[in-house]
């Protein structure tokens, strides 16, 4: 037996969440979208553990704390006392939500293939990354590739969620190193928006066709409020959204991400996976921040029994 259902890596990020448009109030909180996923994941039920870097700062000690507390296992976080631990600003606007980062030289951005903690890799069944996982430095693409290679073979299933962020490195790159975690995935993912930009086309089901050519198993196609549509290869489903009270979708795709993992890892088929992971993300947008609102089974169960 796999000690843990889902290991993840990446970025985690403290997060200042503007609370009310064109004002200096802020509500601090935290993010960064592989460390969302966990715990959302871990909300779920499932056994979690993170694998980064983080600074010896305020910022990181946070972090552990709330790890702890969410019952992340840290054993695949280190402490590195010659970087940061990175932060970010969320603006909301007419337009949704805006970022502003601070990350450059970030402790996260220095993991390598030279620090993985692999005999932890190999001890899940699910081995999750993303684009951001990848894009903050050449050496942690390098490192989420080497990952998931591990994982492989020690026979994990792996997952990919492609947030493009073309902020932290150009579009060829991207297309590049993240069509070579596709390739990988057993789970893909992406959303529409960043497969649009990805693959050139512009459909849903050319973008799934483009997402199954680089090799993806399953592929969950992220539509935001309009739901998700679900590809396995042989069929397609769509789920329509939810309609909730949404006042800030930061974070939203991470919980949709984590709690299809975790379900998936409880046995579900990978419908049932995403109807559940659907409703959850609909409620994550119901309070402000990435972690805060990420929503616990009996919630999501009301919803899916309206």
């Amino acid at each position: 037996m796999k000690r843990f259902d889902i290991v993840s890596i990446g970025e985690p990020m403290v997060e200042f969440n503007q609370t009310r448009p064109g004002e200096p109030s802020y509500l601090q909180g935290f993010g960064g979208d592989s460390s969302n996923l966990a715990i959302a994941a871990a909300r779920t039920g499932a056994r979690t553990a993170y694998v980064t870097r983080i600074g010896d700062d305020e910022f990181g000690r946070m972090f552990l704390r709330l790890w702890a507390e969410e019952g992340v296992d840290t054993g695949g976080v280190a402490v590195d006392p010659a970087a940061f631990t990175g932060a970010y600003f969320v603006f909301h606007g007419p337009q949704g939500h805006v970022f502003s980062y601070l990350r450059a030289g970030s402790a996260a951005s220095r993991m390598s293939p030279r620090n993985l903690p692999l005999e932890l890799i190999r001890s899940a069944r699910f081995v999750h990354a993303s684009g951001i996982s990848m894009a903050i430095s050449e050496n942690a693409c390098d490192a989420v590739l080497a990952a998931f290679a591990e994982a492989r073979a020690a026979g994990a299933k792996i997952s990919f969620d492609g947030n493009l962020r073309l902020k932290l490195w150009p579009l060829e790159r991207a297309r590049d190193r993240i069509g070579a975690a596709v390739a990988m995935a057993d789970y893909f993912f992406p959303s529409l928006e960043d497969a649009r930009a990805l693959s050139g086309l512009e459909s849903a089901d050319a973008n799934l066709d483009w997402a199954h050519r680089l090799g993806a198993g399953n592929v969950l196609l992220k539509l935001g409020p309009d739901g998700v549509v679900v590809s396995d290869g042989a069929a397609r489903t769509r789920i329509p959204g939810h309609k909730v009270n949404a006042v800030d979708a930061t974070g939203a795709g991470d919980c949709f991400c984590g709690a299809a993992l975790a379900r998936l890892a409880a046995g579900d088929a990978l419908l049932v996976a995403a109807r559940y992971a659907n409703a959850a993300a609909a409620l994550a947008t119901t309070g402000f921040g990435a972690v805060a609102p990420l929503p616990r089974p009996d919630a999501v169960r009301a919803l899916l029994g309206r």
